[in-house]
């Protein structure tokens, strides 16, 4: 089963959600404040499980309504996912990935661990 880990990084406070093997599979901004990051958090537990998926890498995309995954290709060549919430916020990111099923893997990923996953504190 996945976790999400709130931890300090050099200012503020963020999470990544991690995979039941300890991958990272989605991580947040950094937020000024527990409480501002605790709010993120609780929104990617309500929105991932409901969120559209929006395929930018191909042609003619169908633009899917908030909250959504949006797919894309970033500078480097590798696919990416982000997750937005109903008010259009990015509220996760994903890291880059080689190929597009891996993308997919990663969203499926974050919509089965997301709602349930528990939460570790590290100082």
């Amino acid at each position: 089963m996945g976790k999400f880990v709130v931890k300090p990084p050099a200012k503020g406070i963020k999470f990544d959600l991690k995979a039941g093997n300890g991958e990272v599979i989605a991580t947040s901004e950094v937020y000024s404040s527990k409480a501002a990051c605790e709010k993120g958090l609780a929104s990617v537990r309500k929105n991932a499980a409901v969120a559209n998926i929006e395929d930018q890498t191909v042609e003619g995309f169908e633009v899917a309504k908030n909250p959504k995954f949006e797919v894309y290709v970033d500078k480097a060549g590798e696919f990416r996912f982000r997750l937005k919430a109903t008010n259009g916020q990015i509220i996760a990111v994903s890291e880059g990935y080689v190929a597009k099923p891996g993308c997919l893997n990663g969203i499926e990923s974050v919509k089965k661990n997301a709602p349930e996953a528990p939460i570790e504190y590290v100082e």
